[in-house]
Formats: structure tokens, sequence, C-alpha cells
């Protein structure tokens, strides 16, 4: 009569059973070369029986009777149940075996039933889950992927709340004399578990203020990213320097699925022996009894306050400005409210800035928020001497598709020499910007974009000294060819129109030239000039950049690149300033490190200039 082998589990590649032989205790390995196949089952022979070390107090058809088991197991493994084996030792120690497989009719699927119980039968996920199984009749049986479809039902359980879930089939009958298998498998997922409430722990903020970063309601069907979600926002905050997100799963609700995180969730003990669990109709019947009433999980999230002060010191070099260094005191949390306040000093030969920021968080902290910025400036650079101060009122907005919007209404006070221009003025001045910052990798982004633009107005009706529309605008790109090609493209200018150009401080006038702007040139050399060649400033700018990189070794990256444009009171500028060269980029600890050669193809005097900054580009 022929034999019906029923596998309530699929074999896998590599775990099989351990074969016990009362053979000497030390464990055994071999050289194997198996002939007749290829491929992963050969592999799979191979892998498995390298496992075994020789032992030369153990007889040959012992360890041929282990060698030939494990062997099938692994052919097996991926169908072949009639494959019949020679075994071959060349060495009289038994090191080696050559193995010849005649592996003759693969086995083929050729009934699957595969069936979902419970709430999980109207759940997308799922649908979409059923739709890709990959176990195909007339597809050779191959257990893994038998074993990483029941895994995938079962990991997507989890995260979509089936706390409940069995499987009340999962088998596979294996028919050798036919070559054929029927697969067996039926999720049953009981009743989708749904969010209670949160409860918050350790937080010096307002609970109502956390709960607007709650990305969920009680009674949403539970989805385990939302915790994710919640988590980050949180951390986004930066109100908190650790944050733990746990769900409170029934304690009498069991695991299908046993893990660490369901042992910390429910404080059960997942290796209990949950062999004589309902199945099939029985665990339905069961189930009935209970699932009129909702399955709620309630979550805790506990909190550790960040430090109220936290400092920090930067020391850089760059060849615009030379040695400088920044010193930076932030309050992340002021009060209940989640107030927060950030004063920077900055220091460089040509500018020395102090500068601060007090933010209000409105009902959505991390998308809605007042800002209060303020300032002092002093520029000591070429043709340009001022002393500004500054004080901006900002609303701030996060939308969800990456964009922020500021709409603001600023105060300048600037004392100023520019070339033979003197003055001191006073602006009023709303304006509203818009930015997308976008990038994988911050240290240095293998893809990323960044977009910005500003519209700035000023006039005397309001009791601005100067009437001016300014406007701003740049855009930069980071795209990877392969994994050894890097491309970098950058547009940006600036236009203003004013009847009263004199009137308008050096911070709001146009230059260009330097490591960020056009290369081979002097930081902010270039603008219009006065009969005796000093700066003006323009009101006009348009700079451009395209930059190829390629991986050398390492952390090392070659570049060449070309820098093109001007400062200018006429559009179009009559002509382009433009750049070009070589640079060297080190991926540091401490962020990217670029060294440039840049030659000036219209400065006679200057043909040459090295560029040297440390930071990402963006």
């Amino acid at each position: 009569m022929p034999q019906l082998k029923v596998l309530r589990t699929g074999l896998t590649l590599l775990t099989l059973p351990i074969v016990t032989l009362p053979l000497a205790s030390q464990a055994w390995a071999l050289d194997v070369e198996v002939k007749g196949i290829s491929g992963a089952p050969a592999d799979n022979i191979v892998d498995i029986l390298s496992e075994l070390e020789p032992d030369s107090q153990a007889t040959r058809e012992r360890l041929d009777g282990v060698v030939r088991q494990r062997a099938e197991q692994a052919l097996q493994a991926f169908g072949y149940y009639g494959a019949t084996l020679a075994t071959h030792y060349p060495d009289k120690d038994n090191a080696r075996v050559v193995i010849d497989v005649k592996p003759g009719e693969r086995t083929r699927i050729t009934k699957v039933d595969a069936e979902l119980e419970g709430d999980a039968r109207q759940d997308d996920a799922f649908t979409k889950v059923m739709a890709d199984n990959p176990l195909k009749v007339g597809d050779p049986l191959v257990h893994s992927r038998y074993d990483g479809f029941k895994s995938r039902l079962s990991t997507l359980a989890l995260e979509r709340g089936y706390f409940d879930a069995r499987f009340s089939q999962q088998r596979i009958e294996v028919r050798p004399w036919e070559e054929s298998a029927r697969i067996y498998l039926e999720l049953d997922s009981g009743t989708r578990y749904r969010f209670g409430h949160v409860h918050f722990r350790g937080s010096q903020i307002e609970p109502e203020r956390l709960r607007n970063l709650v990305p969920f309601a009680p009674g949403d069907p539970y989805i385990a990213g939302d915790l994710a979600t919640l988590n980050q926002n949180l951390g986004q905050t930066d109100w908190f320097r650790g944050v733990a997100v746990r769900p409170r799963v029934n304690e009498d609700t069991p695991s299908f699925a046993p893990s660490l995180w369901w042992q910390e969730a429910t404080g059960r003990d997942t290796t209990a022996d949950t062999s004589r669990v309902l199945g099939g109709p029985g665990l339905r019947a069961a189930r009935e009894l209970t699932d009129s009433q909702p399955k709620i999980v309630p979550v805790d999230v506990e909190v550790t306050p960040a430090d109220r002060h936290q400092f920090e010191v930067g020391i850089g070099y760059a060849t615009d400005v030379g040695p400088r260094t920044q010193f930076s005191w932030t309050m992340p949390w002021l009060n209940r409210y989640g107030h927060s306040l950030t004063n920077s000093l900055y220091l460089s030969s040509p500018e020395q800035r102090f500068s601060g920021e007090y933010t209000i968080p409105l009902a959505n902290p991390l998308r809605d928020s007042y800002h209060l910025r303020y300032g002092l400036e002093s520029v000591d650079n070429e043709d340009t001497k001022s002393f500004e101060s500054s004080v901006q009122l900002a609303r701030h907005w996060e939308f969800a598709n990456g964009w922020s919007q500021d709409l603001y209404w600023q105060t300048t006070y600037e004392d100023f020499t520019q070339a033979d221009q003197d003055d001191a003025v006073l602006l009023l001045y709303p304006g509203i910007s818009w930015s997308r910052t976008r990038k994988r990798n911050p240290t240095f982004p293998s893809w990323g974009d960044r977009q910005q633009l500003t519209l700035e107005w000023s006039d005397p009706a309001w009791g601005s000294d100067a009437r001016f529309v300014r406007t701003t605008f740049s855009t930069q790109w980071i795209r990877m060819l392969g994994s050894e090609n890097r491309f970098l493209w950058r547009l940006g200018g600036g236009a203003m129109a004013t009847d009263t150009f004199d009137k308008v401080p050096p911070s709001l006038r146009f230059f260009a030239g330097g490591d960020q702007s056009i290369r081979g040139y002097g930081y902010e050399s270039l603008s219009p000039e006065n009969a005796d060649g000093e700066l003006l400033g323009g009101q006009q700018m348009l700079t451009g950049s395209l930059e190829y990189q390629r991986h050398l070794s390492g952390n090392f990256w070659g570049a060449s690149f070309i820098d093109s444009g001007n400062a200018f009171d006429d559009w179009w500028p009559n002509t382009l300033k433009t750049g070009a060269g070589l640079g060297i980029r080190w991926i540091s600890p401490v962020g990217p490190i670029r060294f440039d050669i840049a030659h000036p193809f219209d400065d006679e005097e200057d043909s040459w200039r090295l560029h040297f900054s440390i930071g990402p580009e963006f």
C-alpha cells in the first residue's frame, strides 16, 4: 500500500532534525562533493553535511547512515522524495564524501487549499497576501515557500491586531508514488483587536498636548505601525530623552506566534506547551461565545524628560570665512506647554552673529507653532560693513506632503556702509516662505532634494524706510546612478524690484561667489561695482552648479564640477562668471569634508582658488 506522508509543518532549508546516534561524543564535519544535481538542492546537502566533523572511532557504516538520512532530508526540502543516493568515501579517515544523486521525478503541488476565517477575511492587507500566495498548483514543492507564506500570515496577524489567530489547518500531504503534494492551510484570525485609551506616565508636558500626537483614536483597528509613529512623534518634539510605547494586551489572550515582544507586552511565559489548543470548528465555536465583545488594547507610554539645559560647541573651517566657531544653548522645554528657547553665538573673521528663537507649539506641536526670532549681526567683508539687529514673529505650518510654510513680520534696523554708500535704515516688512527637504542618509545623502521660495514686501506706507518687493528661490538635487556614481545639481537666485535701492541694506542685496555659490571666486566677491571698482550688491542674482562624484575607495570620493552665475542689476546679466574644477570628498566621522580646486575662466589675476569646507551639502 502506498505510504502517505503528512507534514504538519514544512521542512526548512537548513534547520532539519538532528539525528542522535550512539557514536563518539565528538561532532562530525565533512568535505562534501555532490554529483548528479546542482543549484540550491546540492548546496543544501553541502550546508547540512558540512556541520559534521570526522571521528576516527565511528564506523563508516554508521557515518554513512547519518549522511544518507540528512542528504535525503535536504533533497525533500526541494520536493525530491524519490531520490536515490550512492556514496563514496575516498579517504580512509572518512573526512570526505562524494554523493552521487539520482533525483528522480520532482514532487509537484497538485492542490492548494489556503483559506481565511474571522475578521481577516475583510482585511485588505490579508486579501493582498492571499493573492500573492507563492504556492501554485503545478509548481515544484519547496518547503521554504510554504514556511515563508505561513510566516507572512503570522507576522501580519500580529501587526494588525489579530492576537487570537490560530492555524486551524497547517499540513502538507506528500504522495511519493504520485510525485504530488497537497497543501492545506487555514488561518482563523478571530476578532481584530482595537486601540483603547493611551496612558502617559512620567511626562512634564500637559497630557492634552501629547494626545494630539497620537495617530489613532480609541476604537480604531490595531496597527503596530501606528505605535511606531507615536514613538517617532514623541521623539521629534525634543521634550524627552527616552520614550517607551507598550500595548497592553489582555493577559488571558495567548499568542499564536510567541515572541519577546508578546512576553514583554503580556507578562506571559511563551515557552509553555500550547499543543492542547482547540482547532478547527471547535475553536470557532468557543470563540463565538466571547467575540460579541470588542477586544481592546490600551497603550501605555512612559517617557523620560529631556535635560532642561543643553549646550553644544562647534569648531570648523571654510575657505569663505576661515576658522569659525559656534556655541548654542538650548532649552527644549520651558514649561508644561512645551515652549522652547534656543540661543546661539557664531564667530568668524568676516561675521559675528548672536541669534535666538522662542517657540510656542500649538495644538499639533509637530505641525503648528509660533516663533519669535531675534538677532544681532556684525559683518565686515570686502566692501561691506554693517551692524544689524532684527526681530521676527512667525507662524509656522508643517504639511503632510513634507512642505513647510512660514508667514512672518520682520523688523530690522541696519547701520551700514556699502562701497561709497552710508546709511542707517529701519525696515518693517511681511514675508512668506515655503520649503521642503527630503534626503536618505543625512550624513552623505544617496538621494535627496531641497526646495525653497521666499517673498517679502517693504513699503513706507507702514513706516519702513525702503520700498521693495523681493524674492529668493533655490532648488538642490542629489541622485545616484548605481552605487558608485553621485550627481549634484543646484540652481538658485533672487530678484528685487525697488525705486529706493540706496535704502536697501547689504543683508538684502545680492552677492555671488564662494564655496556654496561659484567656486573659483572669493566669498561674495561678485556683484555690480561703482566707478572705483567697489562692490555695491545687486538687485538680481542667478547661480547654478553641476557636480559629478565617483567613489574612489573606502570613504573617499572624487568630484568634478562646473559653477556659473552672477549678481547684477539688469535682467539678463551681460556676463556670467564661470568656474570649474576637481575635488575630493572624505566621509569623516564628523561629516563630509570637501576639498576643491577651482579655476575661474575670466579672472587672470587669480587663476586657481582652493575651497575647503565641512558638512553635508544640505
